[in-house]
């Protein structure tokens, strides 16, 4: 078995000085630690668990299979606080057939993610058995 000790998501923005400001201003992500120097350099940013490392640059965004699960306590304040930032949603809060509230966003490649709240009742908040 591997015992992983941390993880986190690189993703390789085709502007990453707008990818910055998105992730670390709109979006308000903590940031945990920055390297390199000039506009191509990495900055990681706090995802609750784990991390989002923005580093280097690519000629083409990132695949549309790729897509950002970011679990918040709050869908309706971060709604209200990201539009106030000035981030686009392209799907408003919603409570899904499953029992979660989700709201979709999209980072400036067009990275798909969804801001979700797992209400208190929710079967994810329990494990069986324990």
């Amino acid at each position: 078995m591997v015992h992983v000790l941390s993880s986190r998501t690189l993703l390789r923005p085709t502007d990453p000085e707008r990818s910055r400001v998105f992730y670390g201003e709109q979006l308000g992500l903590g940031v945990y630690r920055e390297f390199g120097t000039g506009p191509e350099r990495g900055t990681v940013y706090f995802l609750g668990g784990g991390f989002l490392e923005l580093s280097g640059r690519s000629e083409e965004p990132p695949s549309p299979a790729v897509r950002l699960w970011l679990q918040v306590e709050d869908v309706a304040a971060a709604h209200e606080e990201l539009r106030a930032r000035g981030v686009e949603i392209t799907r408003a809060p919603a409570r899904e057939p499953w029992g979660l509230i989700e709201m979709w966003i999209a980072d400036p490649d067009g990275t798909p993610i969804v801001l979700v709240e797992v209400p208190a009742e929710h079967p994810l908040r329990y494990r069986a058995g324990i």
